[in-house]
């Protein structure tokens, strides 16, 4: 499947698992929660070793910035990051289509 095929969702989660190993590699977790293509709204959550991170808010631009540039048809992206000792390790392998929930309020932490 090249870039352009498939639903977006799908597209932008098998992206999150080959252009952000380091989530993963660090204990971290990630949810495509939403990737509308007629509007360009996509949003990711990050869970598990992201919470509490110090460095999440550049994974959370790094992530933004990259979709933005690879996906013609993105052109918002939210990525919401829980604060520390919201940890779950409730995603399935490879971070795609996990249950990760931290309600739709933007939390912020970026």
């Amino acid at each position: 499947m090249s870039e352009s095929e498939g639903p977006l969702r799908e597209r932008i989660e098998t992206w999150m698992v080959g252009q952000m190993p380091i989530i993963r590699m660090h204990g971290g977790e990630s949810v495509v929660r939403k990737a509308d293509p007629e509007t360009g709204e996509v949003v990711v959550e990050l869970g598990g070793a992201c919470a509490g991170c110090g460095i999440s808010n550049i994974t959370a631009d790094n992530i933004k910035a990259d979709l933005i540039t690879d996906f013609e048809e993105v052109e918002d992206v939210r990525v919401k990051v829980p604060s520390a000792g919201d940890h779950t390790n409730s995603t399935v392998e490879g971070g795609r289509g996990g249950e990760l929930q931290y309600g739709s309020e933007d939390p912020g932490h970026f």
